[in-house]
């Protein structure tokens, strides 16, 4: 097994990023072409869920073969290849067995030259994406989360629910994803991620194989949201038992900022550690309130955010909502205390080998790495940074962001 690392490949003049890693324990093989820029930041009122949309439009086989037949070609030879779209990023990912990858390359290579975008499979990726939607009425988290997001990011594209709505949905056309397709998936806007039984020169050799088959396109760029500041809440009413309460408020970091690691350990002690983080000791142990509260921090290109949840009774909402404002005020006014410091250590330290177990979770770490513009191997400087952070230096960092006191609700109660 041999470290990660990042390599360049040239296509059509383009240079694109290789990040490999070998690794000989089993006859595996796997890649992800990784399209920056292109996620749901990309969709607007007019055409919310078209990023969603269209990732599921690229696991609907090719135009030769179609849905069924391409789905059993990947199945008689257990490939794995499927298309899925995140906030800043739009990727297709493949998996197989090493004897299987030559076979893999050619189906990976007919999907990205001629996708099934035919008016048949439009029609089926809307109808279950409308069932979907249709089904996510009544998940009472998932409306609790998108009214969050439309009050920390209203006007923006964050604010839009990745999967749209049945009305946005419904009015996408046939011509709307092709020009996505067409505009995204380009060679400018390429990330190739790949590692498993296989040397460099054969990674290298496939990369270019599969990129052959993109056009140049434009790059994209990423425009930073900031959270709002301002206390909102929005009361959404159901026929619901439970009072579902989640929470948000700005963070001011950047991607790549020296001090977010500080951010990770506070946030850990403030509401991510389980049972002993802050939340859960006031919120569960203390008060009874709810089963679990647990807050985090979400840190990307497009935003920086502070969230949270809980589930509590209808008539203890109030308390619920009180309790996490204390909880958020004493964090920031007071600060941790040394136990709490090293038993984060403790568990972020002792942790770290589960993070870095598969290639994947390897793969995944490195690609995070240089997608956010850092060294390669800065997650192992930062638990350094970690072991040696003394309780003084985090105490300050945390009285700093008193911006995490400006929390906005969204409420789903009957």
């Amino acid at each position: 097994m041999m470290a990660a690392t990042v390599n360049y490949i040239e296509v059509k003049g383009v240079k694109i990023p290789l990040i490999f890693e070998q690794e000989k324990r089993l006859p595996i093989v796997s890649m992800q072409l990784v399209f920056k820029g292109t996620g749901t930041i990309t969709d607007t009122p007019k055409s919310a869920g078209l990023a969603k949309l269209s990732s599921k439009m690229m696991n609907e086989g090719t135009l030769s073969l179609g849905s069924n037949s391409f789905a059993t070609a990947l199945d008689s030879k257990a490939i794995q290849l499927s298309s899925s779209v995140g906030t800043e990023t739009f990727v297709i990912e493949y998996g197989s067995l090493k004897d299987q990858f030559e076979e893999g390359s050619k189906l990976f290579s007919s999907l990205l030259k001629e996708p099934n975008i035919t008016k048949k499979a439009l029609d089926k990726v809307k109808t279950d994406l409308i069932g979907t939607l249709s089904a996510k009425e009544n998940d009472f988290d998932y409306v609790a989360d998108n009214n969050l997001k439309s009050l920390l990011f209203e006007g923006t594209p964050l604010a839009l629910p990745d999967l749209g709505t049945v009305e946005s949905v419904k009015k996408i056309k046939l011509k709307e994803v092709e020009e996505f397709l067409k505009q995204h998936l380009v060679l400018s806007n390429l990330i190739i991620v790949m590692g498993g039984d296989l040397s460099l020169d054969e990674a290298k050799k496939k990369a270019v194989e599969l990129a052959l088959n993109l056009e140049i396109g434009k790059s994209a760029s990423i425009k930073n949201y900031e959270a709002s500041a301002l206390k909102k809440e929005k009361i959404i009413k159901r026929e619901t038992q439970q009072a579902y309460l989640y929470f948000g408020s700005p963070y001011h970091l950047h991607v790549n900022d020296k001090e977010n690691y500080k951010a990770r350990v506070a946030t850990y002690i403030l509401g991510t550690g389980g049972f002993g983080s802050r939340l859960m000791e006031e919120v569960r142990v203390k008060k009874g309130l709810a089963y679990s509260a647990y807050a985090r921090v979400s840190i990307g290109k497009s935003s920086s955010y502070m969230s949270g949840y809980l589930q509590t009774k209808l008539e203890s909402l109030d308390d619920a909502k009180g309790t996490v404002k204390t909880v958020f005020e004493q964090f920031v006014h007071k600060g941790v205390t040394q136990d709490e410091l090293d038993q984060t250590k403790k568990f972020l330290l002792g942790s770290e080998p589960l993070r870095v177990e598969t290639l994947s979770q390897r793969l995944s770490r490195t690609f995070m790495e240089f997608y956010k513009g850092e060294e390669l191997g800065s997650s192992q400087k930062e638990l350094e940074l970690i072991k040696n952070l003394k309780l003084s230096d985090l105490n300050t960092y945390i009285k700093k962001h008193k911006e995490i006191l400006s929390l906005s609700y969204a409420v789903v109660t009957k």
